[in-house]
């Protein structure tokens, strides 16, 4: 105890902290970055970094994806969080079905990876994934799009990308990265220096 609280004087109050966040703590599943079906000969990569509004990676934050398949149906199907009937123990995938959805936590570098099947358009959108991201220092999660290179015709007429500038927009196209793959990083704030560009976030209403 200081001098001043044991004289009964004032003390500044202690600083706030956050404890947290946890979102390497039960939310990842097994194989929660591995939506296509194993071995399917169409499934890509999307891969990334998610960076603060330095510029520095974001070791602690996780992305969830949603998308529709090739077919184009947004419904996607049950079985990405499957569980042991007998012990409950989450179990993940089978493998086998594509789900549309999946969730992966970025590594010690700010890096996340997964890998799924290139979504169909559908009637008012370009073929896209939806993301949204937990991070430290959010108080709320945020969604963004991937849209994917090609399909000049669908992109030019989704009313997403219609009403942004070109430079706005080019924050939520993926770009080649190899064969079968895409690089797509989330910048949750831009720097100072200006040296990326804020990653265009949603507002549902």
């Amino acid at each position: 105890m200081s001098d001043t609280a044991a004289s009964g004087g004032l003390l500044a109050p202690t600083p706030a902290q956050t404890i947290g966040p946890f979102f390497g703590h039960a939310l990842p599943f097994p194989d929660g970055g591995r939506i296509a079906p194993e071995g399917h000969p169409d499934a890509v990569t999307l891969h990334g970094l998610v960076r603060d509004g330095e510029g520095a990676p974001v070791p602690d934050a996780l992305l969830e994806f949603w998308q529709a398949g090739p077919d184009g149906n947004p419904a996607g199907a049950p079985g990405s969080l499957r569980r042991d009937p007998a012990t409950g123990a989450l179990l993940g995938r089978d493998g086998a079905v594509f789900t549309g959805f999946g969730r992966v936590p970025t590594d010690a570098d700010g890096h996340y990876a997964v890998r799924t099947l290139p979504p169909a358009g559908r009637p008012g959108a370009a073929p896209h994934l939806a993301v949204c991201v937990h991070a430290r220092g959010l108080l709320h999660h945020l969604f963004t799009r991937v849209y994917f290179p090609g399909h000049g015709a669908a992109r030019a007429a989704d009313p997403l990308l219609a009403a942004l500038p070109e430079e706005r927009a080019r924050t939520l196209l993926a770009r080649p990265d190899g064969p079968g793959r895409y690089r797509f990083d989330v910048q949750l704030q831009q720097p100072a220096d200006g040296s990326y560009e804020e990653t265009v976030f949603l507002a549902f209403r």
